[in-house]
């Protein structure tokens, strides 16, 4: 859907035409901070209208705080939600003792694989679960989301927002929509089962929407308007080297369970298209869908273990990391917008 944009101003270049785009973020813990800075670059182009956005674990809590703060003050209102929750996430992590060790400040790099508090979880969360550890539930991010997040203001936003999170007995994944949000949504949909106690929501118990949706599509193409979605990706799909320790295998195990679902609805949009003519009829909208995707080498080269690294300085690195991801997606792809998908959803098949 295209609106035509204000008249152009001399010495500028030509305005473009308004572009509905839904966003689709993953999540990945403080490696969120990378969407943080694709969204801030986005928001600084004016012929891009955000339809809607699904997001899982830190991909919801980016696009919650997204449409809480473009509801109250436009783009730049969103932007500066955006720095004030991750700002507030590492304020609260000075406190925590996951923290890098000398050995990973003297190696140069934002992994906390030698704090000995990591290793320390890292064992324990094989012989106990978070009930035995974290008998009280606590979790700090709740009064962070509650202070910075009004809730029943986002029923109101323009923005259509799917949180997924997946239901423990059933192991079903659930799409939350705006009127539903709350603290508990967005910690479920983020709630890790080995570091959190399962968030109960409507008597369901609920884990990290991961598992079942990473993010969902299904929402995007069903319910917006919009025909270009932008992935902003954080967990590699593809490793060259195959992992050998522990610590490797059971990290790729969850980058790829977490993909799965998400390259399923992708490769149904690439194989729809082959049998589908683009139209109102449910497959129809699936094979008229077309997909962008900003992302970054160096994300696969960060240690899993960086994803509890909240120190400010690893997130705004990885803030410019995707502020410059967007930029080399805008100047490369920002001329597909509305017209063709700049992913090649055909090598899925």
């Amino acid at each position: 859907m295209n609106v035509s944009a204000d008249s152009a101003v001399p010495g500028q270049p030509a305005p473009r035409d308004t572009i509905l785009v839904d966003l689709a973020l993953q999540g990945g813990g403080a490696h969120g901070a990378f969407t943080w800075g694709v969204l801030d670059r986005l928001l600084e182009e004016p012929w891009l209208k955000i339809d809607g956005i699904s997001g899982t674990s830190a991909g919801a809590m980016n696009a919650a705080i997204l449409v809480h703060g473009h509801r109250q003050g436009g783009a730049a209102g969103a932007r500066a939600a955006l720095e004030d929750f991750w700002r507030r996430v590492s304020q609260a992590a000075d406190l925590s003792p996951f923290r890098r060790g000398p050995l990973d400040i003297l190696l140069g790099g934002w992994s906390i694989e030698y704090s000995p508090w990591y290793i320390g979880l890292d064992i324990a969360s094989r012989l106990f679960s978070p009930y035995d550890l974290n008998p009280t539930g606590f979790n700090p991010l709740r009064q962070i989301l509650a202070e910075t997040i009004d809730f029943k203001g986002l029923n109101q936003a323009d923005i259509r927002l799917f949180v997924t999170a997946t239901n423990v007995h059933t192991g079903r994944g659930r799409v939350f929509r705006n009127h539903e949000l709350s603290p508990d949504v967005l910690l479920a949909s983020a709630c890790l089962p080995t570091m959190f106690q399962a968030v109960e929501i409507d008597g369901e118990a609920y884990w990290d929407g991961g598992y079942t949706g990473n993010p969902t599509i299904t929402p995007l193409v069903q319910e917006c308007q919009s025909h270009d979605t932008i992935l902003i990706q954080v967990n590699p799909v593809e490793r060259r080297e195959t992992p050998r320790s522990a610590r490797e295998i059971l990290n790729r195990l969850n980058e790829v369970s977490f993909n799965a679902t998400l390259l399923k609805e992708l490769r149904m949009i690439a194989l729809l298209r082959q049998v589908t003519t683009p139209g109102e009829c449910e497959g129809g909208r699936w094979a008229k869908m077309r997909i962008h995707r900003v992302t970054s080498e160096e994300m696969s080269k960060l240690s899993s273990s960086s994803k509890l690294n909240a120190e400010w300085e690893f997130l705004c690195m990885l803030r410019d990391l995707g502020r410059e991801s967007a930029s080399t997606f805008l100047n490369e792809y920002g001329i597909d917008l509305g017209q063709r998908s700049s992913f090649d959803l055909e090598q899925l098949l």
